[in-house]
């Protein structure tokens, strides 16, 4: 059973080992080419060995070439480059792309056949090429595995009991023994919930305010002016003079005390 590479898996004894690689073909290759059909070829460079396909004339967009490579691993040396180029006859070749190929899966798990992508000098899609790599010895190599870091996880801060005492009062060591508590000598009388209503009149002072109503308007009247006249102590009461003339006045006089005498 094969098992996955992965970045802490460390592949090893791979030096001298012997790697198939057969490139199938290309897809949708970026076309160099305005009037005529392009010609692609591709090249495989692994440290200092290099290999060529035929060109596949008039192969445009999607060349076929089933040709197989051998490759001599290198101890350390597990990518590979790819580039894909335009024959020319009377000019220099186009760059059509290139892309690298990771070797991790064939030699883990000894057959791979992913297509791989291409890129122009601008970073921009140019297709893909078709690579089927095969490693026999892929059981035979050691694989083993970097100690990794064990996953981050934050302190857990230490918790307080849920129903824990009550910490004890501070002390100032510089002051006297605590005083003793303050105890009442009277105690405060219950309190009842419902209490009746209106309340007694005997616990309230008698009320003052407000006053009681004077009557309105009040029972003495201010003195017109002028006084009027005060009757005379000579005459009786209730009788007064209203007369201004002097000699009715007189005549009035005596007949009143004549009366009087009568009477």
């Amino acid at each position: 059973m094969y098992q996955y590479p992965t970045p802490s898996m460390s592949i090893s004894g791979i030096q001298g080992q012997l790697l198939e690689i057969t490139v199938v073909g290309c897809n949708k290759l970026k076309d160099t080419e305005w009037i005529s059909r392009q010609d692609p070829y591709v090249t495989l460079e692994y440290g200092s060995t290099n290999f060529r396909t035929r060109t596949c004339t008039d192969g445009g967009k999607n060349p076929t070439f089933q040709e197989k490579f051998v490759f001599t691993l290198i101890e350390g040396l597990r990518e590979l480059k790819i580039l894909v180029w335009n024959s020319n006859t009377i000019t220099y070749d186009d760059y059509i792309g290139s892309g690298k190929v990771q070797l991790q899966k064939v030699l883990s798990q000894g057959y791979d056949d992913s297509p791989w992508p291409l890129q122009t000098k601008t970073g921009k899609y140019a297709g893909e090429v078709r690579l089927i790599m095969h490693y026999p010895n892929a059981n035979n190599t050691a694989t083993s595995f970097a100690p990794s870091a064990p996953p981050y996880a934050a302190p857990v801060a230490p918790q307080a009991p849920l129903y824990a005492a009550p910490p004890p009062p501070y002390t100032d060591p510089l002051a006297g023994p605590p005083a003793a508590p303050y105890a009442s000598s009277t105690a405060y009388p219950a309190i009842f919930p419902y209490s009746t209503y209106p309340p007694s009149s005997a616990a309230y002072p008698p009320s003052t305010y407000p006053p009681p109503p004077q009557p309105y308007p009040p029972t003495s009247f201010p003195q017109p002016y002028p006084p009027p006249p005060q009757a005379s102590p000579y005459y009786p009461p209730g009788i007064r003079i209203t007369c201004v003339d002097q000699e009715e006045s007189e005549l009035k006089l005596e007949n009143i005390q004549q009366l009087h005498t009568f009477s």
